[in-house]
């Protein structure tokens, strides 16, 4: 009974907070009876409370050795190792505790809370989950809320945007009042490929939090990727109103102004770009976007791939590897080929005989896809060629990296780069010993990515090798392959696309944002020196035919001398190429796969060589084509020759013939030629790398 009283005595002090005294009767009766579990347990609660965890944990420890199985000490024990900075530990007594007592709410909840700290966020939301049923307090819905978003946070840094966006949904059903949750959700779905779902939830974050200016730019985002760009850019004008400082806004507006080609104070948009490259390194500044802005050099575009990459995968970068590859030859080579556009997309046109002719004896080809499966005949017939086709669109960066090296890939290459839906981020983890960047990127993707860049020595001239920072594999004619079965529609007639019969039609079938001011003045300036004659242009979308018109007509050029051709499958598109008979290419960013299909279909192209990879593209495309008088130097020479060849047409003629004779010896199109260069840099780099060599240049066939 004394006993008793003494710990009654010494709860009722602790109860009332005078810790003093209830710490005295504590002691006084452990003195007394050192093995009193209660006594012991409380005074270790006691030290918890003012501040004394590491007493707590040896008190709290004392009272478990008499009384293992009681939930109550180890729940307490949880609390006091948590304050100590044992939190592995405050764990395993949590979870003790709760299989001794699985319904009290009380452990659940302090559970939940060492598993959140613990970064544990998948199992603090089952336990938050737990109590909500129970108790639903808005401190318990906020703690639930708080690890659903932390969980689908790491969910989506890690690639796994489908749970990322469980997550996301879960926690809005919780608390709908949350933008957080809602513009987390778009920016999962957005990743997922679901665009109008990802602007329903932003839109629901603005009605919310309707000034924040991150919402109105990832708005503009989705609503860009829509096709409804004139609302893009109304999202991106908001967004920067809000935050003027929002570098990345003021890139996308700029770049979608240049797709509906409203051209209103572009030149002191770029300046001021072009100005945070140089001097603002965290600004996000789009590469790509980047490539198309006039008067960017290849080495300001050096610059901003790098603040990009060290701005978006610098952490990444910094790890030190964690593959291990074994430096030994091998009868076969393994090669990689990590794509989102393995479908219905101008890559297919290039590489899908390449990749059936590559050469099995010494060869295994891997495609790793992570775009969307379009159930096309382009991706059932690259399904076909690839050795092995693995989808990994729903594997985080981690896991795409493991699968890649638990392939064994000798060399992994990117083919889509700093483009749409890229995911370099893949190849930042380094899972094969040498990768390289090739074809989706017109440039340099930043120092201490790649080992190497697959070009030529046309785009890539000697003077301008320091503005990459990969080391280049020169090819002997082009960069770039072509597939030699490209489907190919009946002719049509001029009548059909509303082209005058007896007028010289020159064509353009470039994306609109590639059509910037001073090359459409030299074009304006052609028409007029062809008086009879159009401009036949791709109708990329309406406001951009809207603008173009307009600049015409005020330049002095009437609106019916220009003609848009509606956007059609790429046979038809192929074949409607005989009604045109000259191809002008735009600058600074040139036609690409564009140009080879022109010269696929024997239709002579027209462009200047700039000082830029994506500016020299057609330049090399035409070398090897056996064509390089229509590389001109200047738009003076480009603009003169342009009218020389509509009022020569024997001159006009012979090149169109050049390009029918025999096109598929031409370099260009010459495939099994191309395998074969590429293979052997393949193969020369795989050498290199198992002798112990660093990446250096390669010329291939030198």
């Amino acid at each position: 009974m004394i006993q008793t009283s003494s710990l009654q005595a010494a709860l009722h002090y602790h109860q009332n907070g005078q810790l003093p005294q209830a710490e005295s009767a504590y002691r006084q009766l452990l003195n007394t009876q050192p093995r009193n579990a209660p006594a012991l347990h409380l005074l270790g609660v006691l030290c918890y409370q003012t501040s004394r965890p590491e007493e707590a944990v040896s008190l709290i420890e004392k009272a478990l050795q008499i009384e293992p199985r009681n939930s109550d000490y180890l729940s307490n024990y949880g609390l006091a190792l948590r304050a100590n900075g044992k939190l592995s530990e405050a764990i395993n007594a949590y979870q003790k505790a709760s299989q001794l007592s699985p319904k009290d709410m009380d452990i659940q909840l302090n559970l939940g809370n060492a598993y959140h700290e613990a970064d544990r966020f998948e199992e603090a939301a089952g336990c938050y989950r737990r109590v909500f049923r129970f108790n639903q307090d808005m401190e318990v819905r906020d703690a639930l809320c708080a690890a659903l978003q932390a969980l689908g946070n790491q969910c989506h840094l890690a690639g796994r945007y489908a749970q990322a966006e469980a997550c996301y949904e879960e926690a809005v059903q919780y608390h709908a009042g949350d933008a957080i949750s809602y513009y987390n959700l778009g920016n999962a779905q957005r990743e997922l490929g679901k665009p109008a779902e990802a602007a329903t939830n932003y839109r629901l974050a603005l009605k919310l939090v309707p000034n924040d200016a991150d919402t109105h730019n990832n708005l503009g985002n989705v609503l860009r990727e829509m096709g409804d760009l004139e609302q893009a850019i109304a999202s991106y004008e908001t967004a920067l109103k809000l935050n003027p400082q929002l570098y990345h806004a003021k890139v996308h507006l700029v770049h979608q102004k240049q797709h509906i080609c409203d051209w209103a104070g572009l030149d002191e948009a770029v300046t001021e770009i072009r100005r945070w490259v140089k001097n603002i390194p965290e600004a996000q500044i789009s590469p790509f976007a980047y490539l198309a802005m006039p008067g960017t050099t290849a080495a300001e575009q050096k610059q901003c791939a790098d603040n990009w990459l060290h701005n978006r995968y610098g952490n990444i970068l910094k790890q030190a590897s964690q593959y291990t590859f074994s430096k030994q030859d091998k009868a076969k080579l393994r090669i990689g080929y990590l794509s989102a556009d393995f479908r219905l997309h101008p890559l297919a046109y290039l590489i899908s005989e390449l990749i059936e002719l590559h050469n099995g004896d010494r060869f295994e080809v891997f495609a790793y896809s992570y775009g969307p499966d379009d159930k096309s005949t382009e991706r059932k017939r690259l399904q076909q060629a690839f050795d092995q086709f693995i989808d990994i669109r729903h594997l985080s960066m981690q896991e795409a990296a493991n699968k890649i090296a638990s392939d064994q890939i000798d060399i992994l290459v990117d083919l889509t780069g700093f483009t749409q839906s890229s995911r370099s981020n893949i190849v930042a983890l380094h899972p094969a010993p040498i990768t390289v960047n090739w074809l989706g990127y017109p440039g340099t993707m930043g120092t201490g990515l790649f080992d190497y860049l697959i070009s030529d020595n046309f785009i890539i001239p000697p003077e301008s090798v320091n503005d990459y920072a990969e080391k280049l594999i020169l090819m002997p004619y082009c960069y770039q392959p072509n597939d030699r079965k490209r489907p190919i529609g009946k002719t049509p007639a001029r009548v059909d696309y509303d082209l005058p019969e007896d007028a010289f039609v020159f064509c353009c079938f470039n994306q609109s944002f590639k059509i910037l001011p001073t090359i459409f003045d030299t074009w304006m300036r052609i028409l007029k020196l062809v008086p009879n004659s159009v401009l036949w242009l791709l109708e990329c979308n309406a406001k951009a035919k809207q603008n173009l018109i307009a600049e015409a007509v005020k330049r002095g050029i009437e609106s019916n001398r220009l003609i848009f051709a509606p956007r059609v499958n790429l046979a038809d598109h192929l074949a409607r190429h005989a009604l045109a008979d000259l191809f002008l290419d735009t600058l600074p960013y040139n036609a690409h796969t564009t140009t080879s299909d022109a010269l696929w279909m024997c239709l002579p192209v027209l462009t200047v060589a700039g000082e830029t990879f994506s500016g020299r593209v057609a330049g090399s495309l035409l070398h090897a084509s056996n064509l390089p008088e229509l590389v001109t130097s200047s738009l003076i020479e480009y603009e003169a020759l342009a009218a020389d060849l509509a009022n020569n047409p024997a001159k006009l003629e012979s090149y169109r013939s050049r390009l029918q004779f025999n096109s598929e010896q031409l370099p260009l199109f010459n495939t099994p030629k191309f395998r074969d260069d590429l293979e052997q840099s393949y193969l020369q780099i795989w050498d290199r790398w198992i002798q112990g060599g660093t990446p250096d240049h390669i010329i291939v066939g030198s």
